[in-house]
């Protein structure tokens, strides 16, 4: 019975999960920013929707978490594709509204802070002490800046280790010497605005989950 319930709460993280295989081999054969660019861009991604598989039976997720994820891994997959600093969406804010750059890598720095801070909020309630408040809202963008800020970190060790080329666009300062800065700020502009926004639907969508599976903690 218990099995038959779970899979029927895993029917649509299946059917997201399927898109996300379908986008990426779509995406990676030819991309304009290469494979090795794709991977870069894309790969933590695919690394954190490798550890929900490898644990869902144990910690099953709620819906709004791997909606989450689902969007956040079409953020990434399109700035994988043609690079942060080329993407036509940014090209064209560029020149629609006369701005110096191209900013669809600040887009993916909010996302950076939006998305996974429901991941976060959901694990330190179901697996640790922390209550709902201002503690747990704390801690969650304490969380969501050290990613942030390890991001940036991972940007500047690629960019001195790999090639020229492709160190430079996954770096994707495009001159701005207060990229880092402005890249881990976003990040936590975008948690600290949606999670009192979005918190209490989450907490309805780990409640589904609670009803359906009686295991789930």
């Amino acid at each position: 019975m218990m099995e038959s319930v779970l899979f029927s709460y895993f029917r649509m993280p299946l059917l997201l999960l399927c898109t996300i295989v379908l986008v990426c081999l779509a995406t990676v054969l030819d991309p304009p920013a290469g494979q090795f660019s794709w991977l870069l861009e894309v790969g933590p991604g695919l690394a954190g929707i490798l550890i929900l598989v490898l644990t869902h039976r144990r910690l099953p997720m709620s819906h709004m978490v791997y909606f989450c994820v689902f969007f956040h891994m079409f953020i990434l997959i399109y700035g994988g594709y043609y690079t942060y600093a080329e993407t036509p969406l940014g090209n064209w804010a560029k020149e629609a509204f006369d701005l110096n750059r191209n900013h669809y890598d600040r887009v993916g720095h909010i996302a950076l802070g939006v998305f996974p801070a429901f991941v976060i909020r959901e694990v330190l309630l179901r697996k640790t002490p922390l209550q709902r408040g201002g503690w747990l809202y704390f801690i969650v963008l304490s969380i969501v800046l050290a990613v942030a800020a390890f991001w940036e970190l991972l940007e500047w060790w690629i960019a001195l280790l790999v090639a020229t080329d492709v160190g430079t666009a996954f770096l994707g300062s495009q001159g701005d010497i207060w990229d880092a800065q402005w890249d881990m700020f976003l990040a936590l502009v975008g948690a600290g605005i949606a999670l009192p926004l979005l918190s209490g639907f989450h907490d309805r969508s780990m409640a589904k989950i609670g009803k359906l599976n009686p295991n789930y903690v």
